[in-house]
């Protein structure tokens, strides 16, 4: 690893970077950095637009001049690239891609970007592969473990477009989850706000919300797709986007994630994973978003290592 030299900096928004929340430019500039460092530097003041102090949603504008103050970041040696697997896996996983957006089929085991400890993610993974390309950015995200379809956007007007969408719900994220016990309804809506804590380390975590320390909205419904001895394959479709939302709900309603090593049933992880179940359950399926010639679909099929384990289930 070598060290940045930490020094000032003044940055000139662009047009394409207008309308970004600063907090978000700022998390995106520098993935390596804690979250919690990032939101500490808005809190005190230290970034600046054009010389005065912002609240973290503040948003850019054309022409504004962004104070950051010294950073220094541990970057990986010119010397150290990723490993050539990785990147290999990224130039087969491409399900769709025009001149606005890429669909991925994320493989579990990767983060989405860098950062707590993390030298690449599929971002910086992509943005090697494709140096023509400055401009890629991540839509949503997916947890380390989980597998499936990923939106990137090519420039900021796309991102723009597609934050808005998801905003008002016209993108549909589905996924398919192997949930502990079986589920006794043919299907469950679930609408129960989480609340996201950032810890000391960055690591994320969130919980349902409870009196005097409220959330945000959140809403899941789970319909089953088979059932099992001692556990229960179901479809969830999420309205909202919340951190973990469909980990936390899921454990909400007595039956957590298969492989949930954050919220899930440690006796039944256990025996999950001496039956093949390295990692969690949870695969983003199916995608459907608005296109200039009509809603467009795009799927992922299960992943042979959960194709695998459902072998086992009786």
């Amino acid at each position: 690893m070598q060290k940045e030299k930490a020094k000032v900096q003044h940055i000139t928004v662009t047009a394409d970077q207008a309308a970004r929340r600063i907090d978000n430019y700022l998390l995106g500039r520098f993935g390596a950095l804690p979250r919690t460092r990032v939101y500490q530097m808005l809190r005190r003041g230290e970034v600046r637009i054009n010389g005065g102090r912002i609240r973290q949603n503040y948003r850019l504008q054309a022409g504004d001049v962004v104070r950051i103050p010294p950073i220094a970041q541990d970057h990986p040696a010119a010397t150290q690239p990723p490993p050539a697997y990785l990147l290999d896996k990224m130039r087969e996983r491409v399900i769709f891609e025009d001149e606005e957006l890429i669909v991925l089929n994320k493989p579990a085991g990767i983060v989405v970007h860098s950062g707590s400890g993390r030298n690449f993610g599929v971002i910086e993974l992509l943005r090697l592969l494709r140096p023509q390309e400055p401009g890629l950015q991540l839509v949503h995200r997916l947890d380390r473990e989980t597998s499936g379809c990923l939106l990137i956007a090519k420039d900021m007007r796309t991102l723009r477009r597609l934050h808005a969408d998801l905003k008002v719900g016209s993108i549909s994220k589905q996924y398919q989850a192997m949930l502990a016990g079986r589920l006794s309804e043919e299907s469950v809506e679930i609408d129960l706000p989480v609340r996201k804590n950032i810890l000391v380390s960055g690591e994320r975590m969130a919980a349902a919300a409870q009196a005097g320390r409220p959330g945000k909205a959140a809403r899941t419904h789970f319909a089953v797709e088979r059932r099992f001895q001692d556990c229960t394959l179901v479809r969830a479709c999420i309205e909202t986007g919340r951190t973990h939302q469909i980990r936390v709900h899921a454990g909400s309603i007595g039956h957590p994630l298969l492989g949930d090593d954050k919220y899930g049933d440690k006796a039944m992880n256990r025996s999950a994973k001496q039956r093949g179940l390295r990692r969690l359950f949870l695969h983003a399926d199916r995608l459907e978003l608005p296109r200039r010639d009509g809603n467009r679909a795009f799927a992922a099929a299960l992943p042979e290592d959960l194709e695998k384990f459902m072998l086992t289930c009786r």
